[in-house]
């Protein structure tokens, strides 16, 4: 099983959403931002790593939020997500091709990848 981070990047009471780009895993649905931990890492390091490969800031990695197992076609992922503080640099895309600052009412409008959903409802519940 693969381990992968989210990072729930809170801004107010607005998160950060962000859709894979054209040629990408997963092509135009919706995450929350993060990626795979590397041998030996941490999934906070991972977090702090994959955030500012992606989009080029630096994040405050806090407490856990939850987590998701997901089969995919190319096997399963158990997904990790925490809460996160975006502390500086000024947002740069790489994998994805928008970023949204979105608030609870308006996760319904966006179509998230699987292994988010869950994450999603979470977020709706707790956000509430």
């Amino acid at each position: 099983m693969k381990e992968v981070t989210a990072a729930i990047i809170l801004n107010g009471d607005k998160f950060l959403i962000a859709q894979r780009a054209p040629g990408e895993n997963l092509a135009g649905k919706w995450e929350f931002p993060g990626g795979k931990i590397e041998p030996e890492e941490t999934p906070q390091v991972c977090l702090k790593r994959e955030i500012k490969e992606e989009l080029d800031v630096d994040i405050e990695v806090l407490d856990f939020f939850g987590e998701s197992i997901y089969e995919y076609d190319s096997g399963e992922i158990r997904l990790m997500a925490f809460w996160c503080k975006w502390i500086s640099g000024d947002f740069s895309l790489s994998v994805h091709s928008r970023i949204e600052w979105v608030n609870r009412a308006q996760l319904d409008l966006y179509d998230f990848a699987p292994a988010d959903i869950p994450l999603v409802q979470k977020v709706k519940s707790v956000m509430g």
